[in-house]
């Protein structure tokens, strides 16, 4: 037989992510041999699975790896824990090392755009696991993959320019394609975090899934409504959060409950015993078509939005960061009519304006 040509750039190891090959499994749940899926694990839990800097550079590489492994047939992109898939990149280190910036952020930034790069063009089919919170960044490389299976009790959304940026970073590209340009505009503008079941019944993700056992039975998230209600004014609010009364009942339930996630992994694999079935030649190739029309904005844009969000680090990103970062836990926001007050008077971003406007100097 002759000897297989590696065809990875590089011989790495993993310091701040997880590359694990688990066995492929067919319908009946057993153990194909030889056939393997790649779990690529954020592994960053007590940050709600922000991504560092050499998570990124690792991610690249895992993907490279997933991607020529002749054994593996899908790869499932996932996290540790049960908070959060992932809630993009690590606050701490953009506040305290990229803030105020733009040449280092610019550099990082390329990373990243290789990062999303690296899931568009992986040979293998993507399913990303949402076992908690997509935000931000999370949201922008879950939504580069093919298939999204999440917890009903995860949440979806973006949080730019809440907290000092806009979500260039694959969203603006990525989410019309998914729910419509106005449902688009909303999420990435105001920054309200979507349901599992909003998102489900809004076409951007695949299947969800029940999480939360009471008394030893999985139960619908019981913190959202789910039986496609309506508002005085006749509008559905299928998936979205209780009020009053009821998310008081509803949390109170979820005290009683546990976190279990066996039905998401179940259907994880479900999803990949089926694609198993499929020449993987011609699922490859549709995997390409149908990612051409995430490929036509993000290729177009990628760059000159790389360029913009170094620059911004000097002004509206540093505030938002820094903020976030080292305000107090109930207030990591600037102090957004303040801010718009003195751009109005056309003072200059400086030290002064940051001070001003920031909650962490509000309480010297």
């Amino acid at each position: 037989m002759t000897k297989l040509i590696n065809h990875n750039i590089v011989n790495h190891s993993y310091t701040d992510i997880l590359f694990e090959k688990r066995p492929c499994l067919d319908k009946d749940g057993t153990s194909v041999q030889g056939l393997f899926n790649a779990w690529i694990i954020l592994n960053n839990p007590q940050q709600y699975n922000s991504y560092t800097t050499q998570a990124v550079k690792e991610i690249i590489l895992a993907f490279g790896e997933a991607s020529n492994d002749r054994s593996v047939v899908a790869v499932v992109f996932t996290a540790a824990g049960d908070k959060a898939f992932c809630t993009g990149g690590n606050t701490k280190e953009y506040a305290e090392y990229y803030s105020g910036n733009p040449q280092e952020y610019s550099q990082y930034m390329r990373l990243f755009n290789d990062m999303v790069s690296a899931i568009l063009k992986c040979e293998k089919p993507v399913i990303c696991r949402v076992n908690g919170m997509r935000i931000g960044g999370g949201q922008e490389i879950g939504m580069a993959c093919d298939f999204t299976v999440a917890s009903d009790l995860a949440r979806f959304g973006q949080a730019g320019p809440k907290h000092g940026s806009a979500a260039i970073g694959g969203a603006t590209d990525f989410l019309h394609l998914y729910v419509g340009v106005e449902r688009a505009m909303m999420s990435l503008t105001l920054c309200e975090p979507w349901t599992a079941h909003q998102a489900y019944y809004f076409g951007m993700i695949t299947d969800i899934v029940p999480a939360l056992k009471v008394d030893g039975n999985f139960i619908p998230n019981p913190l959202v409504v789910i039986d496609r209600q309506t508002d005085e004014f006749g509008k559905i609010v299928f998936g979205t959060m209780k009020k009053g009364a009821a998310m008081k009942a509803g949390k109170e339930i979820m005290e009683k409950g546990i976190l279990d996630l066996s039905k998401l992994d179940e259907s994880v694999n479900q999803l990949i015993s089926k694609l198993l079935y499929t020449f993987p030649n011609c699922l490859a190739k549709t995997l390409t078509e149908v990612r051409k029309k995430k490929l036509e904005h993000w290729d177009k844009n990628k760059e000159s939005s790389r360029e913009w969000l170094a620059l911004n680090m000097v002004t509206e990103a540093k505030a938002g960061f820094k903020a976030f970062n080292d305000g107090p836990k109930n207030d990591r926001e600037v102090n957004f009519i303040k801010l718009r007050q003195l751009l109005a008077e056309g003072k200059e971003w400086n030290d002064e304006m940051h001070k001003s406007i920031s909650p962490q100097f509000q309480q010297l």
